[in-house]
């Protein structure tokens, strides 16, 4: 009986991140990238037009930076594209992972019962409400099956292509893409929490900003087009 042989070395990771108009937090993003550069993670750098000079400047730290269309959607498909890695991660310019994150995704997307998750989130501003907000959302996820972009999904590459990547969309493009891998596999919900900011909450107010989610996920439910959503966004 012949065994079957093992790899020799783990299934690559791909990291990729879709920016627009990133110089102010480009040097906090490039440090963060530069851990898991180090540690073997595939790094690809998604920009959609930027006109602050963003790209070259991360590009001048070291990393591979490639232009889409603008749209978040597109530029993380764009990114999985240009990638040769087995394991996709996507993550936004303002989260940061946590410790061993390269290892604990390739642990879980190489076992037979998992091809796709994301990790709790930790929202950091001024608000006092943010660590509510945070556990409420890690809740959320965790009930539905339904991850959203500041919790770095992480899938296989072979079930990325299999359910056609991110949905071309203005807003939503987690919340769908989530719908339809979950119809294909029970999702990892990793209790190690990536940190992003709070700035939207600062920005707009903690009660604004949480209604308004609210009410774009519930018209989002009943079928109101992204379209429409996303000029209720801006």
């Amino acid at each position: 009986m012949l065994r079957q042989s093992t790899p020799p070395y783990p299934p690559r990771l791909a990291i990729i991140v879709p920016v627009l108009n990133e110089i102010d937090g480009a040097r906090a993003l490039t440090e963060h990238l530069a851990i898991w550069q180090q540690r073997g993670a595939e790094i690809i750098v998604v920009d959609g037009g930027s006109d602050d000079k963003s790209d070259i400047v991360i590009r001048e730290r070291g990393f591979h930076v490639i232009r889409s269309e603008q749209g978040r959607a597109v530029q993380m498909n764009t990114g999985a594209r240009a990638t040769t890695s087995t394991h996709l991660l996507f993550l936004h310019a303002d989260t940061r992972l946590p410790p061993q994150a390269d290892t604990l995704v390739r642990e879980h997307l190489s076992s037979s019962q998992a091809a796709w998750g994301r990790f709790d989130a930790q929202i950091e501003g001024h608000s006092s409400l943010l660590p509510v907000v945070s556990r409420l959302m890690s809740l959320r996820s965790r009930l539905t099956g339904i991850a959203t972009g500041d919790q770095a999904i992480f899938v296989t590459r072979e079930l990325f292509e299999q359910v056609g990547g991110f949905p071309v969309q203005p807003l939503m493009e987690d919340v769908e893409i989530s719908k339809r891998l979950k119809l294909m596999a029970t999702p990892r919900c990793l209790r190690d929490k990536v940190v992003t900011s709070g700035r939207r909450w600062d920005e707009r107010g903690s009660w604004q900003t949480i209604l308004l989610m609210w009410r774009l996920r519930w018209a989002y439910w009943r079928g109101v087009p992204a379209e429409q959503l996303a000029f209720r966004y801006r």
